[in-house]
């Protein structure tokens, strides 16, 4: 996906996140965040848009301190000001990424083609994971997540968040897991050790690009069989590994217990 895809998906996702709270209590229980009611996902995701706006707006270098994060922030709406409130900030973050220069110089803090193409990648999920829970807790599912940004976003989790040094998704024996969309043409293989996740891209059956075959021919290698191996739709594949959705709803080959150590280990961080 390029910026305009992004920027497309951003704006779409983040009109949804909203009309779900428009029409729900916002002390209703988020059931995929159990922690949270609406009105603390929507003022997260409202917060995490006007921090991001700040960096891309103001072409900030570094990242904001505590006080710059205050300022970026502003004050807390109330209940009845949450909405409005929630798509003035997600409205001033679209327009800022669209006003941005191709050569934006700010700060990121993943690996991206630019800094402006990190920051509309990263909200764009940011965002959609979020209307998710928003239509989790309004009790009603929105359209479903389209299969090209599940898959960029699938790729944007593994081989940026959980390949970070400070991801903890970590094992004392190396395992691996492959991720198969069925409805797209990558899939990743995931290893999982002492140090950092380490991902390699494959073809859809599970061929690593670019990898020679034993026999010489140049061919493809097989990646498979994983220790685990999960398929399904990319929209499905994409929400599981965001541990919004149970384990059941893709199809599991392998050791599930895979599975417990991901939920218990994938946690990810603003920055």
């Amino acid at each position: 996906m390029d910026i305009t895809e992004h920027l497309a998906a951003l704006r779409r996702e983040g009109a949804l996140l909203a009309d779900a709270a428009a029409r729900t209590d916002p002390g209703a229980p988020v059931p995929t965040c159990p922690d949270w009611r609406l009105r603390d996902l929507v003022l997260h995701t409202g917060q995490v848009h006007r921090w991001a706006a700040a960096h891309v707006r103001d072409g900030r270098r570094q990242p904001l301190d505590a006080d710059g994060e205050r300022a970026a922030r502003g004050p807390e709406p109330s209940d009845g000001e949450l909405v409005d409130w929630f798509r003035a900030g997600h409205t001033a973050l679209v327009e800022a990424l669209a006003a941005a220069p191709a050569d934006l110089d700010c700060w990121s803090f993943l690996p991206a083609p630019s800094p402006l193409a990190f920051w509309a990648r990263r909200q764009a999920h940011e965002t959609a994971v979020h209307r998710f829970d928003a239509d989790a807790a309004a009790g009603a599912a929105g359209p479903e997540t389209a299969a090209d940004l599940a898959l960029d976003g699938i790729d944007e989790l593994l081989q940026g968040f959980m390949a970070r040094s400070r991801a903890r998704v970590r094992s004392e024996k190396p395992r691996t897991v492959l991720v198969r969309p069925t409805d797209g043409t990558v899939s990743w293989l995931l290893t999982i050790g002492p140090e950092p996740l380490t991902v390699t891209t494959a073809d859809g059956a599970g061929h690593a690009d670019g990898t020679e075959a034993a026999d010489g021919t140049g061919a493809p290698a097989d990646l498979t069989p994983a220790d685990l191996t999960l398929a399904g739709r990319a929209r499905d594949l994409y929400l599981l590994l965001w541990n919004r959705l149970p384990a059941a709803q893709v199809e599991r080959t392998g050791d599930e217990s895979l599975l417990d150590l991901w939920r218990e280990t994938a946690v990810v961080r603003w920055s």
